[in-house]
């Protein structure tokens, strides 16, 4: 089993923040929580590539209005808010050291200005790809999001991991196959990365199985697939299914099944469940290996 080869990554709260919206909200009179409140349940067209980052803000603006705040105030907080953000250079400088392994791109909820943002805060330059939402026409969480950008960067759910600050993004992308950890803040990323291999010190991924990692190894394809459904069903990754010949490829007979294990529902490494995982082998009479 090898480290993956591809690194999935969200932007926002990963690799880029904002300020809080609330300096802005008290300079133009506005109650705390309104720009996020409107902001967020008008956004769906403009992250699903049906409008424009300007339409979007136009209409931002008019719900203000409309909610009884003054033009004058309402075009001063939309243009104090439409901001950049700043980039969150240790998590950049994590991402340097996985490029030297395997590819990085992103995967992000945004507007057809993501490309502008990017550019201004080099983050184009630090990935090797970027897939919007605006691009694909579906946003996070829903599961063909991840379908169609793995589509477009030409990559198998198996060799993926995805990392987003939002636990049902990173849940969402379980149910297609992908080992995804839900990242929080900066610790949770280092470790999801150490624990896959992905900030060794050299080029090229390898052949050695990331750390944590673990085999369901069973006998009968049937019962790998009933562990299968039962651990995605409970929130490990990515339990993709395959068959393990021990006596050469022709040899149907001594073909045993195995679930790679890299995560659990808690986000930590499989390992850390090693017991619950031989309790579950031990139901079909198989085993678990490293």
């Amino acid at each position: 089993m090898s480290a993956p080869s591809l690194l999935l990554l969200d932007l926002d709260g990963v690799l880029r923040r904002f300020p809080p919206d609330g300096p802005i909200e008290d300079a133009f009179g506005l109650p705390r929580g309104t720009l996020a409140r409107v902001s967020f349940s008008l956004a769906g067209p403009a992250i699903a590539g049906r409008a424009t980052d300007e339409e979007w803000r136009a209409a931002v603006a008019e719900q203000l209005v409309a909610e009884g705040i003054s033009p004058e105030r309402v075009v001063g907080a939309v243009a104090a808010w439409t901001r950049t953000g700043e980039v969150i250079p240790e998590s950049v400088e994590l991402v340097r050291r996985v490029r030297k392994r395997c590819r990085v791109a992103l995967l992000s909820n945004a507007t057809d200005r993501l490309p502008r943002d990017l550019a201004a805060l080099g983050l184009d330059r630090e990935v090797d790809a970027v897939v919007s939402s605006a691009r694909l026409g579906v946003a996070k969480p829903s599961p063909e999001a991840f379908r169609r950008a793995l589509r477009v960067l030409q990559h198998s759910p198996s060799g993926t991991l995805f990392c987003d600050d939002n636990a049902e993004n990173a849940k969402a992308a379980r149910t297609v196959g992908i080992d995804s950890v839900h990242t929080p803040d900066f610790p949770a990323l280092e470790r999801a990365l150490s624990s896959r291999g992905l900030l060794d010190d050299g080029v090229g991924t390898g052949s050695t199985g990331p750390s944590g990692s673990l085999l369901l190894v069973l006998h009968e394809r049937d019962d790998a697939e009933e562990a299968a459904r039962e651990l995605t069903a409970a929130g490990w990754s990515p339990c993709a299914v395959h068959k393990d010949l021990l006596a050469g490829e022709d040899d149907a007979e001594d073909a045993d099944w195995v679930v790679e294990l890299i995560t659990g529902p808690d986000d930590q490494p499989a390992s850390a469940h090693r017991g619950l995982l031989e309790a579950l082998a031990a139901r079909y009479d198989g085993f678990v290996t490293d």
